[in-house]
């Protein structure tokens, strides 16, 4: 789905004119038809339910209503509907015969909500009467709603579409940040900045949550120093709710009431702040809601002060000691962990913890060394701070890891805190993290898998019987179905590039100039993720001098694509966005490397679609999973890595392109030497020629081959349909009812 960053002049007539016809100045007092209103009022109820994010012809639907704002507004059909009068929609929907799209999508989705999927009744059994809680820090459903970072949020967001999909009972829990993550600018020198807008609650598909009387539900948490207030906002994912608390309240301080701004801001004391009213006011809103969990599954360590609560619940409900309460809970709790970076884990001094857990504490009947103990690895140690990890580790009957290689890593980095076990029986497994197919499936490449695919194919995402299919579609359909998306993908960077550099008041040839680079013939990798250091996004910059012989062959070129940010304190990260984005006043690269502003969703989406290889240059074995080139691989991209996280476990041969052959040397300097080494080799004797060895159609018929491998072995593997379902046999059935399944390792 195209994207538009910049107008033509025709465009922005229209937009005038649209402009014009919503101000509610001249508007027409007249008395709405009951078919109009009953029209808009079925656009609003698609619209608040994000189930549409995730069916591309009421996405159409929408973007046919105004393409223009429809794009400006960052695809947002709530603040669309909202600069709508009902006559203008009725008089849109008459004009391009909508009515019965609308009618359809609305009773697809009423059809949606009112069924429970054969694959829930069959599998997820007891769920039903003991629903799963889930809690994140952060959810990544669509670019519209920017409550997400990156990949856990992604992830989070994938989790409860499929979970939706499957029939799941799951009922999710996070914060709503008003001013979400920041917005990313580059300066003429390549140096990241930040920006944080505040977001228009009632531009979102938010709805105030509220009691029997109709008065909003506000969760109060006491501190040793003050109290918490949250109000709490419902938003719908298909068969999901997710429930965000924010402490934009009156009667907080000041402080408190930014406590929910941002996303990942902030110092510790935010920190634990923010963790605390995710955590136990995420129970206490599941309470005053009514719902009782049968399952509690801490999605990151962020969240695992819910724990306590829940334990002070049973005390409270069933008069247990703290100890009988402790096994209870233990036993119906689910903890996965997503990081094998130790500062990726949060920890807290023991001040912090006793200033906002004092009051819990004392309601749980423990002393501060007992609670300090639940976070320690040595209880003991009284110089030891206070882990979330270890608190999630200790109190879940359940924990794994996203990968089977983040198994091992996070077995061994936790195995002190089992020291009578052998590493290998440490009890952490894995589930191995997935991506939801139906949001990041180009609806191209769906329209191309319908006519070979089975009937009902997308009913069976998860059978790999179904994916074998791929070998009946025509080489050259698929080849040129993967055209056209990269069409679309150079199109969107030619804009974006172009904006970039008029916001920075650069000259006209260089605004000029970025609206003509890159070359669809030529061969295009993709590298899209957070820039922490450890990713290693400048590995390809290794040899300077050999990059550039490579990307300016007159035979056989190749051109990169590069986004992503880099936390607002981490200073190393900015410096490898510099390194990259500043390739660009080098004549050698300038029209064969850019680097697009602001990843997010929408970026993600469009280069995961149209990329001809996706890239990966972890630190094995640092990373955890890596989703983003799952994604590529479901519209025909190859991914091209370091054998690490999910890419360890999928590669075999003839699906992509490896980086290494999975060693890991103990100097840091040797093995960046060898990964780069390895990267330039394969790139230069199995990617590019095999790219270029086309037959007088212009068909790669070796490529296109190994699209077809990639896609068999991996859509099916890697969906987030199984990986929930692998959630649902392997941990939330054995949480509720107290059934033995053993988690891989």
């Amino acid at each position: 789905m195209p994207a538009v960053d910049q107008y033509t002049e025709w465009e922005w007539i229209l937009m005038g004119i649209a402009e014009l016809s919503t101000n509610h100045s001249i508007r027409p007092a007249v008395e709405l038809s009951m078919s109009a209103q009953t029209m808009y009022d079925k656009c609003v109820t698609l619209a608040r339910n994000l189930w549409w994010t995730w069916q591309p012809d009421v996405i159409n639907l929408f973007r046919d209503l105004d393409p223009i704002r429809w794009r400006q507004l960052d695809h947002n059909p709530v603040a669309l509907l909202a600069e709508m009068t009902p006559e203008r929609l009725e008089a849109r929907v008459a004009e391009l015969a909508l009515q019965s799209r609308i009618n359809q999508a609305y009773r697809r989705l009423k059809e949606y909500l009112s069924e429970r999927p054969l694959w829930a009744r069959t599998n997820a059994g007891v769920l039903g009467s003991k629903p799963v809680a889930y809690f994140s820090l952060e959810y990544g459903v669509h670019e519209s709603v920017p409550i997400y970072s990156g990949g856990l949020g992604v992830l989070s967001g994938d989790h409860c579409k499929s979970a939706s999909d499957l029939g799941v009972p799951l009922v999710a829990i996070g914060l709503f940040y008003d001013q979400g993550y920041f917005k990313q600018h580059l300066t003429v020198d390549g140096w990241q900045e930040e920006e944080y807008i505040d977001v228009d609650v009632t531009k979102l598909p938010l709805d105030l949550v509220t009691d029997a009387q109709g008065k909003p539900i506000i969760i109060t948490l006491e501190t040793r120093t003050s109290r918490l207030m949250a109000k709490v906002w419902q938003m719908r994912v298909g068969r999901v709710n997710i429930y965000l608390l924010d402490t934009d309240v009156e009667g907080n301080s000041p402080e408190d009431r930014e406590l929910t701004s941002r996303l990942y801001g902030g110092d510790n004391r935010t920190r634990i702040r923010q963790e605390l009213v995710a955590g136990v006011g995420g129970v206490r809103v599941l309470r005053a809601l009514g719902i009782k969990p049968g399952v509690y599954h801490l999605n990151e360590g962020h969240s695992a002060f819910a724990v306590l609560e829940v334990i002070r619940e049973k005390m409270m409900d069933d008069g247990l000691s703290f100890d009988e309460a402790f096994r209870e809970v233990r036993q119906c709790t689910v903890f996965t962990t997503h990081t094998p970076v130790p500062a990726g884990h949060d920890r807290f001094d023991a001040g912090l913890v006793e200033e906002h857990l004092g009051p819990l504490r004392d309601a749980l009947g423990i002393s501060h060394e007992t609670l300090m103990g639940l976070g320690r690895v040595e209880p003991s140690r009284m110089d030891e701070p206070f882990c979330m990890t270890v608190l999630a580790l200790k109190c879940s009957r359940k924990a794994n890891a996203v990968s089977a290689l983040h198994g091992r890593v996070t077995r061994q980095m936790w195995s002190s805190l089992f020291s009578w076990r052998v590493e290998d029986e440490v009890p952490i497994g894995h589930i191995t993290n997935g991506v939801h197919i139906p949001s990041w499936l180009a609806w191209q490449m769906k329209l191309l898998y319908d006519r070979y695919f089975p009937d009902r194919w997308f009913e069976r995402m998860g059978e790999p019987e179904v994916w074998q299919a791929i070998y009946n579609v025509d080489p050259g359909e698929l080849w040129e179905t993967h055209l056209t998306l990269k069409n679309q993908l150079l199109a969107f960077v030619r804009r974006r590039v172009s904006r970039q550099c008029r916001r920075r008041n650069e000259p006209d040839e260089v605004i000029e100039a970025a609206r003509t680079i890159l070359d669809p013939n030529i061969l295009t990798i993709g590298f899209a993720r957070r820039f922490a250091t450890y990713k290693r996004a400048p590995l390809i910059l290794h040899d300077i001098d050999r990059l550039a012989r490579i990307v300016n062959d007159p035979q056989r070129p190749v051109q990169f694509i590069f986004s992503g940010k880099a936390h607002p304190r981490d200073t190393a990260g900015k410096e490898f966005i510099k390194a990259i984005a500043n390739l660009r006043h080098d004549p050698r690269f300038a029209k064969r490397i850019v680097f697009i502003e602001d990843y997010d969703i929408n970026v993600c989406r469009h280069m995961i679609q149209g990329v001809d290889v996706w890239l990966n240059t972890p630190r094995r074995p640092l990373e955890a999973s890596g989703t983003s080139g799952q994604k590529a691989v479901l519209n025909g991209a190859l991914h091209f890595s370091v054998l690490d996280g999910w890419w360890a476990e999928a590669y075999d041969g003839s699906n992509g392109f490896a980086i290494g052959h999975g060693a890991t040397h103990r100097s840091e300097h040797v093995q960046d030497a060898r990964d780069a080494e390895s990267f330039y080799h394969v790139l230069e004797t199995q990617v590019i020629p095999e790219f270029y060895d086309q037959d007088a159609d212009g068909l790669p018929r070796r490529w296109v081959l190994r699209m077809m491998n990639s896609i068999s072995s991996l859509a099916w593997r890697f969906s987030s349909h199984r990986m929930v379902a692998d959630y649902v046999r392997l941990a939330y059935l054995p949480a509720a009812c107290g059934t033995s399944a053993e988690m891989p390792r």
